[in-house]
């Protein structure tokens, strides 16, 4: 099985309750309950799946070696039991995003919108992880994972409202803000 390949189903069972859909730009997802997260690059869905996205995980794109080796000094873990609530954020860009070469769109991400460098100061209390689906032909180009602890929910919506104020925002042209609470301790 790989890994790398991640499906992410909103439906009727899960270990995540889902607490909040809302869509921040564009169409929003329907209404499901629960959150199931499987690897794999295919599942047997469960009876009362209501979507379903699919992302990889792959190398850091846009990061410098030092602003890697940053991330990885503080990045926690997922899973950790005390990180209780999470957020999957789907994100897609404009087709003008994908258009600007290599260095531009970094030029945006990091230079001028300071992606790494806000989230960084919201680590350790956020774990994240980033899954890639543009290549996929999905409906999102990223799904973002996110964990935190109840303590930690005020920073992490401080941190999603930074990122959202951003030159980089100005190009997604969709995002759903999807929050859950674990509702079973991981295996």
């Amino acid at each position: 099985m790989n890994t790398r390949w991640y499906i992410f189903i909103g439906g009727g069972s899960g270990p995540w309750r889902i607490t909040g859909i809302s869509s921040v730009i564009g169409e929003s997802l329907p209404d499901a309950s629960y959150l199931d997260v499987r690897t794999g690059s295919t599942v047997t869905l469960p009876s009362g799946a209501v979507w379903v996205l699919k992302g990889a995980t792959s190398h850091e794109r846009y990061v410098t070696r030092e602003e890697k080796q940053r991330l990885a000094s503080v990045q926690p873990p997922l899973g950790r039991a005390e990180a209780t609530l999470a957020a999957l954020i789907p994100v897609k860009k404009s087709d003008e995003w994908w258009q600007l070469p290599q260095d531009e769109r970094r030029a945006i991400f990091e230079l001028r919108s300071r992606h790494i460098e806000t989230g960084l100061q919201y680590l350790p209390a956020v774990a994240r992880r980033l899954h890639h689906s543009y290549d996929l032909g999905e409906p999102f180009d990223f799904l973002t994972w996110f964990e935190y602890a109840p303590q930690h929910a005020e920073a992490f919506d401080e941190l999603v409202s930074r990122l959202r104020e951003t030159e980089e925002w100005q190009y997604v042209i969709r995002e759903v803000d999807i929050r859950v609470q674990r509702i079973e301790q991981p295996a």
